[in-house]
């Protein structure tokens, strides 16, 4: 990566080139703005690191702005002195992706350049996805169905303008797939896509990861840290299932969207945020509300336009082409070219309710092409729950039950809840939030279930 840094001190210029470069990465540097303003001119830049205070009369914000009004514009990070922590707000809301402080901490530092970068991948990574993201190529484009055309109808209307939407659908019907498809058919196509499952983090850390935090609000708070909604820029967050968020959070969340401001974790300081807010849920947001678990100001905030996702087991016409899609994808990731469905496969997954909607179709078709020893998927290729045949260990019927002393309904619950959650954390690979939506869960429930079965440093337990 490219790196350029900017600062009126021989010595601070050269600290930070060897210490960049020893990190493995390109570094110009420049002393003053004329400089480092030919320097953005002349050569894609990644990062530019700029002190605040150049010499007598210039300013890291005119670097900043500079930066900033590039085609492809780099992630800037503004080195502070002392007591200026209101320059450093201002940069940040003229589209820094963060400050530091004099004197500071090289790791604190080496720490910052990684996740500025990352970001700066991120970034490219979305340029690239728009680029391929051609009329038909995306999965969007499989359903042939009416319901999916008029959810492509309202995505196409929906893309061009500012307004919040939520998107509402079962576990696994591609409500990220939706709102990704808004962001890259909209004006902020070139900015981030940032989405955050609501759902997966505790509220401490969801407030510090939407609204950011300062220096020593908590432990491990080393740093002052802007949130999600500030990172964006002008670009999209995705609040994946929002009907989880904390009813104190819910009320942090309304004046945000209603302010357009984020107060970070430990300050008092308000700093305002360009992004537009995209969320999802697979819950009933109306019931919450009536049950008190949701507010209803903040429903309505969200729901100004609301996009439904219908569950597969409704749009069987769709289950055959999407196959087919997934199926051409594992062509491309085996090398396997010549992989096909047999007539009767398709037929048996196109009678499939998939519990587990798209989602569920997709790691059937994953886990057949893998698995499949010949290039001809058959039904033998399916797993035996879509060919109707009766899982291993899967319950008894009544006339088979002998139920005799000794014996504990509860005990028996309790063992088979355990097996189902073993058995979920092993196919999603450990991976705690996967587990929970194989097992129809939220991830706070899940969490529950496996604290409660002494699992929860035990995720590959197999």
């Amino acid at each position: 990566m490219h790196i350029l840094v900017v600062d009126d001190e021989r010595s601070m210029r050269d600290v930070l080139e060897i210490m960049l470069s020893r990190a493995g990465h390109q570094v110009t540097c420049a002393e003053g703005v004329r400089k480092a303003n030919e320097v953005l001119g002349a050569a894609p830049v990644d990062l530019v690191i700029t002190d605040m205070k150049l010499g007598a009369s210039q300013s890291g914000m005119d670097v900043l702005r500079t930066a900033r009004s590039l085609a492809e514009p780099p992630e800037v990070i503004v080195v502070t002195a002392f007591g200026t922590a209101v320059s450093a707000m201002e940069a940040m809301r003229e589209g820094a992706y963060d400050y530091i402080g004099k004197p500071f901490d090289t790791e604190e530092l080496l720490l910052l350049v990684h996740k500025a970068l990352e970001k700066r991948a991120l970034r490219r990574e979305n340029l690239s996805l728009r680029a391929h993201l051609l009329p038909g190529a995306g999965l969007m484009a499989v359903g042939r169905g009416e319901r999916m055309r008029a959810v492509r109808t309202l995505v196409d209307k929906v893309a061009p303008t500012r307004s919040t939407v939520l998107i509402h659908g079962e576990s696994g019907t591609g409500k990220e797939v939706i709102a990704k498809e808004i962001h890259f058919k909209s004006p902020r196509a070139s900015h981030p896509f940032l989405p955050i499952n609501c759902a997966a983090v505790n509220e401490g850390v969801l407030e510090s990861e939407l609204f950011g935090h300062v220096k020593g609000s908590f432990t491990g708070a080393t740093h002052d840290r802007a949130g999600l909604l500030v990172h964006a820029g002008e670009g999209t967050v995705f609040l994946d299932e929002i009907g989880d968020v904390p009813l104190a959070t819910q009320v942090k969340l309304l004046r945000v969207l209603q302010e357009r401001k984020v107060k970070p974790v430990g300050s008092s300081a308000e700093v305002p945020f360009q992004a537009r807010i995209l969320a999802a849920t697979h819950r009933g947001l109306e019931a919450e509300v009536k049950a008190g678990r949701f507010r209803e100001d903040l429903f309505y905030r969200l729901n100004v336009i609301l996009i439904e996702l219908p569950p597969l087991r409704e749009r069987a016409e769709d289950i055959a082409p999407l196959a087919e899609h997934f199926l051409s994808l594992q062509r491309k990731a085996l090398e396997r070219p010549g992989l096909r469905f047999s007539p009767e496969a398709l037929a048996i997954l196109s009678s499939y309710s998939f519990p587990g909607n798209v989602r569920q179709l997709e790691n059937v078709v994953e886990r057949a092409a893998t698995l499949a020893d010949g290039d001809i998927l058959t039904p033998a290729s399916l797993p035996p729950s879509l060919r109707g045949e009766a899982m291993p260990g899967a319950a008894a019927t009544a006339a088979d039950i002998m139920l005799g002393g000794g014996f504990s309904l509860e005990r028996h619950m309790d063992e088979a809840e355990r097996r189902y959650l073993v058995a979920a954390l092993t196919q999603a690979g450990g991976v705690k939030t996967r587990a929970a939506e194989l097992l129809g869960l939220t991830f706070r429930s899940f969490r529950y279930r496996l604290a409660k079965h002494g699992l929860s440093e035990r995720e590959d337990e197999a």
